[in-house]
């Protein structure tokens, strides 16, 4: 057991190591200083004039939006239609068949919004063309989405009066080929010298120990696999993702495959005190949102590593702790903290089955995902986190009887209903959906959704719609989701689960830009602060207890009493 927590403590601090160097060169990047990969500026000029794009006429923030918005319109449509149509096109040596339409639907939209929620199953659902084509694809624009959004955000956070804040199509690009795809080979080339398959090869025949056949799948992996952690994406090429032996084949791959997880959202907070030179703001939020993981990771760790109390009562020990649904060659330990990682910064890809976590272990998945803001996805991490930023700003300001100001301006009516709206949203489409979808159950009880009952199948549905929500993607998969009504109403869930927690940000930092800025003085209210960061973490924290607790207690926090 202590080996097992000295590899969770060593794959922290070497992600931390990696972090804080990368923050610093994605500062660079975007302030457009002399960085290690200029030289890709050639073909960054190049698909630029073949595209038509004038990267020197800046955009306001409303004009970023709707580029953002336009680009994921067209690749929307673009994995629709391939998944539509995938059994009839090349690169399909197994003969995969085509998607239905409301899978087509829901897999397009998944992808789109970086949750890759996966209802097929990608060995017989995924063609090679259709991994590498469209979803390895999205895995790059739909990270480089959320990264662009962040730096509109970075730039309208500077100390002076600004209208203009880049253009957007230059951001999105930068963030590919500067950031995503060269660390992505990297990790590709590491997974690839552990056994992780990168061939155009079908399905291979073999016979197991026990004499028996058995049919594997293989094909291009490591490509799609390294980009889907980095990217905060999550959708595997196998469908036990990294559980697989083919995906994650060791120890040392689990090591590389949570550290990519967590690379880029750690990475981007020692960005934004780089970019606004503000140090000490970021460290103040790393802070915040690391005290914020710990809580989450300290009760599961050990609700995973004590394991199943119903063992203790039949009078039989557990030396090596829950281990159902885990693979030995991990453990509940490493199991653990890639289960909280991964929801905390919305990957969705897992190592061992959530839903056969302890109950305790569950809540944590799901309030990682109900907070939705520490460390969080590539950019919107800290997106959503700046919502919260405001509110705090805003309750203090009404504590101490001054105009509410951040960075220099000041919080007014209309920022704070953009805040309260976005800050809403997120309860909003969990809560309401899970309560059509438990009242769609109980009066029709034909319908086979659950493999479990009670409070347990109650708990599936409501995670289904957390992570949709939170463009996580990961689920409990005793919950048959393949079915037109899951396809579709998590489909409208990841939709503006996605779209509106980035639109809003952008809106709030577009209008405060304009405003006169302010410098600080002795009354200024300092948000980089210890005190200022204890109050953002009790303004997320109440706002997620008083909006899931009812619901968590329905499900999880009831199914850990009745162990009791």
């Amino acid at each position: 057991m202590k080996t097992e927590l000295l590899g969770v403590v060593a794959s922290f601090l070497l992600t931390l190591l990696l972090a804080f160097p990368l923050g610093k060169y994605i500062s660079k990047v975007f302030r457009k200083e002399k960085n290690w990969f200029d030289f890709m500026a050639p073909f960054e000029r190049f698909i630029f004039r073949i595209c038509g794009i004038d990267v020197t006429r800046e955009m306001n923030w409303k004009q970023h939006v709707a580029a953002l918005l336009s680009l994921n319109m067209l690749w929307l449509v673009y994995a629709f239609v391939m998944f539509l149509f995938q059994g009839s096109l090349f690169g399909n040596p197994d003969s995969n068949p085509s998607m239905s339409a409301h899978l087509s639907f829901n897999t397009a939209i998944s992808f789109l919004t970086n949750c890759n929620l996966q209802d097929y199953a990608p060995e017989t659902g995924a063609t090679y063309l259709i991994q590498l084509a469209v979803l390895m694809f999205l895995h790059f624009v739909s990270a480089a989405t959320g990264i662009a959004a962040l730096v509109v955000v970075f730039k309208a956070m500077q100390d002076k009066v600004v209208d203009k804040m880049g253009n957007f199509f230059e951001l999105f690009l930068k963030s590919i080929t500067r950031i995503l795809l060269p660390i992505s080979l990297v990790i590709a080339l590491l997974l690839v010298f552990h056994g992780t398959p990168a061939s155009f090869d079908g399905k291979d025949t073999l016979i197991t120990m026990q004499g028996d056949t058995s049919v594997v799948s293989r094909g291009p992996a490591a490509g799609m696999i390294a980009i889907k952690h980095l990217g905060t994406n999550g959708g595997g090429w196998f469908g036990a993702n990294s559980a697989h032996p083919l995906e994650n084949p060791d120890y040392f791959t689990n090591i590389v495959e949570i550290v990519a997880q967590c690379l880029i959202p750690f990475a981007l907070v020692f960005s934004l005190g780089f970019f606004l030179n503000r140090k000490k703001m970021a460290w103040s939020i790393f802070g915040v949102m690391t005290v914020g993981m710990l809580c989450f990771l300290l009760p599961a760790m050990h609700a995973e590593m004590k394991g199943n109390p119903a063992f203790d009562h039949m009078g039989l020990s557990q030396t090596t702790g829950n281990m159902e649904g885990k693979e030995q060659r991990f453990g509940p330990a490493a199991s653990s903290y890639w289960s909280i990682l991964t929801t905390v910064i919305s990957t969705g890809s897992i190592n061992a089955a959530h839903d056969s976590f302890m109950p305790v272990g569950g809540a944590m998945q799901m309030l990682g995902m109900m907070t939705n803001c520490f460390y969080g996805g590539n950019g919107v991490g800290i997106l959503n986190y700046y919502i919260f930023i405001i509110i705090a700003v805003f309750i203090s300001g009404l504590m101490v009887g001054r105009t509410p100001e951040f960075l220099g301006r000041k919080i007014e009516a209309k920022e704070m209903k953009i805040a309260t709206i976005i800050a809403l949203l997120h309860p909003l489409l969990i809560l309401t959906f899970t309560a059509i979808s438990s009242f769609a159950i109980t009066k029709n009880p034909e319908l086979s959704w659950l493999n479990n009952k009670g409070y347990h199948g109650f708990s599936e549905m409501l995670y289904q719609y957390t992570s949709s929500s939170a463009n996580n993607g990961s689920g409990y998969e005793g919950l048959g989701d393949n079915t037109p009504f899951w396809n579709i109403t998590t489909g409208f869930v990841m939709l503006l689960g996605r779209f509106l927690p980035i639109i809003g940000p952008m809106a709030i930092a577009g209008v405060l830009a304009r405003k006169k800025f302010i410098p600080e003085s002795a009354g200024t209210l300092r948000t980089d602060t210890a005190t200022f960061g204890v109050m953002t973490y009790a303004v997320i924290m109440i706002l997620a207890a008083l909006a899931f607790f009812p619901a968590l207690t329905l499900g999880p926090l009831a199914e850990y009493f009745s162990f009791r």
